[in-house]
């Protein structure tokens, strides 16, 4: 059983809930989604065909305790959930950064899912698979990435229609080097929001560097 793989490396987590901890990235190939701030556009094609038990070996050698599966968008690749088994089965703590546009019901448990809801300035809007709220786990994660405050705006929306603080914890991520994170941060607290607002911290050590 095989996956696709652009890379795998160790470094820090720049978001999430586990953000500034070492953590060994696999990153898979390909995505059916061209959002328009994405920083991953290397990672649409090529890649190197690798057993899942050749990853877990590669993961195993930096000794993490913490492990994400990010792309791309992972489960374009349909031995994605396989991966995140045998991962969760090392015993480390699994993340997977998914767009929300590819069906999560079959998940392991174990996996903390980070998933997006594409906001109207993404040019994906479109693809958010909403069906998926409903297998959120109070583990998991949601994330709006924020271009402007229509973006805001249509987040805010959304936290209401669905209900989402009772789901699981909600991100709120500012488009690095377009929304100031002190405005984003004051709309937050203006408006008294259930969320946990993130910078990517990746790219404030490294810029805008590739793999990080």
């Amino acid at each position: 059983m095989q996956c696709r793989v652009t890379e795998i490396f160790y470094s820090l987590q720049g978001e999430t809930r586990t953000v500034g901890l070492p953590t060994v990235f696999v990153r898979l190939t390909g995505c059916p989604l061209r959002c328009s701030f994405c920083d991953t556009e290397y990672a649409f094609h090529g890649g190197e065909k690798m057993a899942i038990s050749d990853i877990v070996e590669q993961v195993g050698a930096y000794k993490p305790r913490y492990v994400t599966v990010t792309g791309g968008e992972p489960l374009a690749q349909k031995n994605c959930p396989d991966l995140l088994s045998a991962l969760c089965d090392q015993g480390y703590e699994v993340s997977l950064e998914t767009s929300g546009a590819l069906d999560i019901a079959n998940i392991d448990p174990r996996v903390v899912c980070v998933m997006d809801l594409k906001t109207p300035a993404s040019g994906e809007q479109s693809k958010n698979r909403y069906q998926n709220i409903e297998h959120l786990k109070q583990t998991d994660q949601i994330k709006f990435v924020i271009c402007d405050r229509n973006d805001y705006d249509w987040a805010c929306q959304q936290i209401s229609i669905f209900g989402l603080e009772k789901c699981c914890e909600i991100l709120f991520s500012p488009i690095h080097g377009e929304l100031e994170p002190a405005d984003l941060a004051q709309w937050i607290i203006d408006d008294n929001l259930p969320v946990r607002m993130q910078v990517q911290l990746h790219k404030y050590l490294w810029g805008e560097e590739k793999g990080r």
